[in-house]
């Protein structure tokens, strides 16, 4: 399935670039949380950072951490800056082409991160590590 961002990376649909190379493309999101919101997503269509090679998914969290950075040197409004990304639909993606979310925060914004009702009590830290022993069982070197 073609992706909003792929006709974006295309030209096929207009878009307000701040960076493009070969591999990523930057760009404003049209439904921003405050001015200057960037979308950073790779060039390849993939949905997920399991479909994304380590090298791309590295140069994309660079073009974010230069995005960032730009951010705050800019002349837009910028107190902090938020990097999100979700990487599935029940993580928050509605949008099935992989990016990062780039925006400027400041005070009064208005805008909110909510922690769900589910959130799990302070953890044993036998638990802990029996968790990052699972982790550690199956990630890549």
């Amino acid at each position: 399935m073609i992706t909003i961002f792929s006709k974006i990376i295309r030209g096929e649909v207009p878009a307000s670039f701040v960076y493009q190379d070969d591999k990523v493309s930057a760009f404003l999101d049209v439904q921003p949380i405050n001015p200057g919101h960037v979308l950073v997503v790779p060039n390849q269509e993939v949905s997920s950072l399991a479909e994304l090679d380590e090298e791309t998914g590295t140069h994309l969290f660079r073009i974010a951490h230069r995005i960032a950075k730009a951010l705050r040197q800019s002349s837009l409004r910028c107190e902090g800056v938020d990097l999100f990304l979700a990487d599935g639909k029940t993580a928050g993606q509605n949008i099935m082409h992989l990016h990062w979310h780039v925006f400027p925060r400041f005070k009064g914004d208005g805008f909110d991160w909510q922690i769900g009702r589910n959130r799990l009590e302070l953890t044993q830290r036998s638990e802990l590590d029996q968790t990052a022993e699972i982790i550690q069982s199956v990630l890549a070197p």
